[in-house]
């Protein structure tokens, strides 16, 4: 997940970094590999913070990442990481993140949801984002929206799912937290 991350980033970094007459030339790989840790890290917040299903949704439809609280959430995580481990100003920080983040993100969406491209797939983006690998998150996903529509009681039988022995109070807010129109 992280090597195809790291080539994202690399591919659609270009003005953002490499052409950056801000970031000296020494400092580029710095950058990328900062940017593309973070990223990760960035969806690993949003998923523990409350905004795991807007995560799941981002992967599930691939659509409207633009504008995902997910990406902006990982867009400032991108740009604090970048100003406080590599000492880059707030403004080019800003601009490199917003920048690259939507359009990797965007990207690592729809190779997730490509079946030719066995790079990366939700399970794995999804895994790696709550530190739960090897569940099947898609599974879960596509049978709490089997009729169509993912409601209230799609989400407490998937969460009971997930948490084991039916169990869905606790970690329903933070793990299911932002679907519903919270930030």
């Amino acid at each position: 997940m992280l090597e195809t991350l790291m080539n994202l980033v690399q591919q659609h970094s270009g003005q953002a970094v490499i052409n950056n007459p801000a970031i000296p030339t020494s400092q580029n790989d710095s950058v990328l590999q900062t940017v593309a840790g973070s990223i990760l890290s960035g969806l690993g917040q949003q998923a523990q913070g409350g905004g795991l299903g807007n995560l799941l949704g981002m992967v599930v439809n691939g659509a409207n990442v633009q504008q995902s609280p997910v990406t902006q959430g990982v867009q400032q995580h991108v740009e604090q990481s970048l100003m406080e481990k590599l000492g880059i100003s707030p403004q080019v920080a800003m601009s490199v993140a917003s920048a690259i983040v939507p359009v990797v993100l965007s990207k690592l969406m729809h190779k997730a949801a490509d079946p030719t491209d066995s790079s990366v797939d939700g399970n794995s983006i999804l895994g790696a984002a709550t530190g739960k690998q090897g569940v099947d998150w898609m599974g879960m996903a596509g049978s709490a929206m089997a009729d169509g529509k993912l409601d209230m009681n799609d989400l407490l039988r998937v969460a009971g799912q997930q948490g084991g022995s039916g169990s869905t109070g606790g970690g329903l807010g933070g793990m299911l937290g932002g679907l519903f129109g919270g930030k």
